[in-house]
């Protein structure tokens, strides 16, 4: 009685965690693969999402003591164009970003004003300590900001020339520039996220009303990469005058494609010279020891009592 108790509670058990799991994961994919991606709004995905995440009480301090930094309308534009050059496209980026820089300086002048009786005893270190926690604190967001410029722009410049390569493929299928940039973004959002929201972007202002040559312009200044300032100079060029953009668009592909081959022989012919330093430092003694260290012993070995017998 007990095995079929055990056996019937173990059926229901399997229907009821099978019926579950059909009806909150299975049905919902199969019902998301039929209808697909929304129509014309498959490049928004990555630019922007349908409700905006809850800030924490953190996010909210740090932008409350941004919105009270005064704040020149130059020094505001330099920050928000550095912002959008890293990615970071939010309303409230700016506050958030003085913010940050205030609390990290007020948090580090604290910490050094707690621990400088027991990092250090000397009274001009102390003050060295102190001045530097607050100075680290105010320009460290700084730092911070520009490696995450160099790192997008590394991003970009290493998947722009696949993103030729599409467009070039779109156009001479038929397509016109404004709907291969439209395929790029859509087919590249998953490879190269940073340029199909670049080039997205450029199709969305477009959309808006805005002329290609300023669209372009803006995406050239937005980012602040050179190889992208190249590409806009080179297409709105072919689009002035009326030449071929594919054609222009292989050619600069093919160039940048060049020109990170020789700056991969630039980087692989320098390395001799930056191995000099750790090779005579590190390598250099290690290898010393290992095949002179044990020919001295010996050497010291034998010499010492034979020094002491002369000696004598």
């Amino acid at each position: 009685m007990a095995t079929v108790i055990s056996i019937g509670f173990f059926c229901l058990l399997a229907i009821a965690v099978f019926y579950c799991g059909h009806r909150l994961y299975v049905r919902p994919v199969r019902i998301g693969e039929r209808l697909g991606a929304p129509v014309g709004m498959a490049e928004l995905t990555s630019l922007e999402t349908v409700r905006a995440p809850e800030k924490g009480v953190l996010i909210r301090i740090i932008e409350y003591i941004g919105e009270q930094v005064p704040l020149s309308p130059e020094d505001a534009s330099l920050a928000r164009r550095q912002l959008m050059a890293a990615g970071l496209r939010s309303a409230v980026a700016v506050r958030i970003y003085y913010g940050a820089k205030i609390v990290a300086c007020i948090g580090l002048l604290a910490a050094a004003l707690l621990l400088r009786n027991q990092l250090t005893s000397n009274a001009m270190m102390r003050i060295v300590l102190v001045i530097g926690g607050a100075v680290l604190g105010f320009f460290g967001p700084n730092l911070v900001l520009d490696h995450l410029i160099t790192r997008r722009h590394d991003k970009l410049r290493l998947s722009l020339p696949d993103a030729l390569d599409l467009m070039v493929v779109c156009m001479e299928a038929g397509l016109g520039l404004d709907q291969a940039m439209v395929n790029v973004s859509r087919e590249l959002a998953m490879t190269h996220k940073e340029i199909s929201e670049e080039v997205g972007l450029v199709s969305l202002e477009m959309r808006a009303g805005k002329r290609r040559s300023d669209a372009l312009k803006n995406l050239a200044t937005r980012t602040g990469e050179a190889e992208l300032r190249k590409l806009v100079a080179t297409l709105v060029q072919a689009d002035r005058f009326g030449t071929s953009i594919a054609e222009s668009l292989r050619t600069h592909s093919d160039y940048m494609r060049v020109r990170r081959r020789q700056e991969a022989e630039e980087r692989a012919a320098k390395v001799g010279v930056k191995l000099v330093f750790p090779i005579f430092f590190f390598i250099l003694p290690s290898m010393l020891v290992v095949a002179a260290g044990p020919g001295l012993l010996q050497l010291f070995k034998h010499l010492f009592p034979l020094m002491r017998q002369f000696g004598q």
